[in-house]
C-alpha cells in the first residue's frame, strides 16, 4: 500500500515513520508513505497557503488552491506507480474534529485499498470547496481538537499498516487486538508468575487451551461492560456471552481477574 500524506508541517511525521511496526511495514515493502509539502503547491513567493475567513472571524484558514494541486500531483503519482484504475479508486481523507469517527471498522476498509491520500488541516479549518468537491470522506479521531491532521494521520497511518499482510510477526495479532472482534481485548500477563506477591490467573498457567480461551473471552467482556458498553449493542455475541452478561449486571462485585 502506498500512503499520500498532505500536509503543512512534513516534519512532524519521520520520527514516528521510522520505529516499530511502522519502520518494519515499509522496510518489508507492504507500506510506502510519500509526504507532501502543501506550499510547494502555492503560487505566489510568499507561499502563502492561508487566508482570512470570508464573514469574518478569527483564525486563518487554509486555502483551496494548493490543496487541490497537492492532491491532484499525489493522483499522478498513484497513477504513475499503480495505474489509472487506481488512481480512480483511491480515497481522498480529509483529517478534521468535523470527521467521522475513526474506527477499527474504517481501518480495515481502508487497508484493503491499495493506495490512501490523506489531507491534514491545520489553522481554524479548510476551505470548505476542499471537503464539499474533492476529498472522499472526512475523518476524526476523537471529540477533541488538535493543532493539526498530522497527529490524526500518523493514528490512521499505524491503524492501517497493522493490518496489512506480513507487518506484524504473528499473523493472528491484529484478529486479536481491542475492536477487532467489536471488544475491548482483556489483561495480558507475562513472567515472573508471582511478582511481589501479585499473582497472574492459574488458568493461563493451566495449559487448558479451552479453559484459557473461555477465561479471555469473559474477561474481553468484561472490560468491555464495564469501560465500552456502548460496543456490546453492536458486537457479535453467543448464547453463552449473554448469558455470563446476564450474570455481571446481576453481581453486585468480582474478583480480582473478574468472574470465573
Amino acid at each position: 500500500m502506498e500512503i499520500h500524506v498532505l500536509s503543512l508541517f512534513t516534519g512532524v511525521f519521520p520520527g514516528p515513520l521510522e520505529a516499530s511496526i511502522l519502520k518494519r511495514a515499509q522496510e518489508r515493502g507492504a507500506l510506502r508513505v510519500q509526504l507532501h509539502d502543501i506550499r510547494d503547491f502555492t503560487t505566489d513567493r510568499h507561499r502563502t497557503a492561508d487566508d482570512y475567513p470570508f464573514g469574518g472571524g478569527p483564525g486563518m484558514v487554509m486555502k483551496p488552491e494548493p490543496i487541490f494541486a497537492a492532491v491532484e500531483h499525489a493522483a499522478g503519482e498513484v497513477e504513475a506507480n499503480l495505474g489509472a484504475d487506481f488512481r480512480a479508486s483511491t480515497p481522498v481523507i480529509l483529517l478534521s474534529p468535523q470527521g467521522q469517527p475513526f474506527s477499527q471498522k474504517i481501518a480495515a476498509e481502508l487497508a484493503s485499498h491499495a493506495a490512501l491520500i490523506l489531507i491534514c488541516g491545520h489553522y481554524e479549518g479548510v476551505d470548505g470547496r476542499v471537503e464539499e468537491h474533492l476529498s472522499t470522506r472526512t475523518l476524526s479521531i476523537g471529540d477533541y481538537v488538535l493543532t493539526g491532521g498530522e497527529l490524526p494521520a500518523l493514528i490512521v497511518i499505524d491503524a492501517i499498516a497493522r493490518l496489512l499482510p506480513g507487518v506484524l510477526g504473528d499473523a493472528e495479532s491484529a484478529g486479536n487486538d481491542s475492536f477487532s472482534a467489536g471488544l475491548l481485548e482483556g489483561p495480558q500477563y507475562t513472567r515472573p508468575a508471582n511478582f511481589r506477591g501479585l499473582e497472574a490467573p492459574p488458568v493461563l498457567l493451566s495449559g487448558d487451551h479451552g479453559a484459557v480461551a473461555r477465561w479471555r473471552r469473559r474477561q474481553a467482556l468484561l472490560w468491555t461492560w464495564q469501560r465500552r458498553p456502548d460496543l456490546l449493542s453492536q458486537a457479535e455475541l453467543s448464547a453463552e456471552d449473554r448469558a455470563f452478561l446476564d450474570m455481571l449486571k446481576q453481581a453486585t462485585s468480582s474478583g480480582p481477574y473478574g468472574p470465573e
